[in-house]
């Protein structure tokens, strides 16, 4: 595998790990994310994937294991008895085996708060910035794991900190704030995504 896809693929393995240790009972605790439960979370990850596979592959996202459709910035219903583990490990096959595809991970993605890019390249920067922050939105709603990759957690910050104001067009994110003096890298990241750990 590519550097790129060996990154995604350790992230998104991260974030499968936490919806699968997710406690049945605890799919309806609030996120972080404003108005989501902790099943929001993983069935809006499950849609933005989708939403790019259906880009490079010139087809329409469909719903999967009880996990419907909608906008790439929304969580899409979610039927009761859904199988939310096995809907995330179907697109992120999907998403994978595009990363590892030199043709396909070089096409190009029209939407993206970094610009016109290759697949590979949004993967990489707002793809792992979607999968780090809502694999701790998910882990924080739910009592589970809340550490993060260190190093994509860093190589993320670095690379969107000149992104930040298109970032904040969109909408999905609150303000930064300023992390307190002695804050680790996992902490000043969330900060910059506007959480509060």
């Amino acid at each position: 595998m590519s550097a790129i896809a060996d990154r995604f693929d350790r992230l998104a393995g991260g974030f499968l790990a936490r919806v699968q240790a997710t406690p049945a009972d605890r799919w309806d605790r609030v996120s972080p994310c404003e108005g989501w439960t902790a099943r929001d979370v993983v069935a809006h990850v499950i849609n933005g994937h989708r939403g790019i596979v259906s880009v490079v592959r010139g087809t329409p996202p469909q719903p999967s294991h009880g996990v419907g459709v909608s906008g790439m910035a929304d969580a899409p219903h979610v039927e009761p008895g859904a199988h939310l583990a096995a809907a995330y490990a179907e697109v992120r096959a999907e998403l994978r085996a595009i990363l590892t595809d030199p043709a396909l991970a070089a096409t190009p993605l029209p939407f993206s708060p970094i610009g016109p890019v290759p697949v590979e390249r949004a993967a990489d920067v707002v793809g792992a910035l979607e999968l780090l922050v809502h694999t701790w939105d998910l882990a924080r709603a739910v009592g589970g794991d809340e550490t993060l990759d260190r190093e994509a957690v860093i190589s993320t910050h670095e690379s969107l900190r000149p992104h930040y104001a298109a970032l904040q067009a969109t909408g999905a994110f609150e303000p930064q704030a300023v992390p307190p003096a002695d804050a680790d890298p996992q902490t000043a990241f969330l900060y910059f995504t506007g959480r509060r750990p």
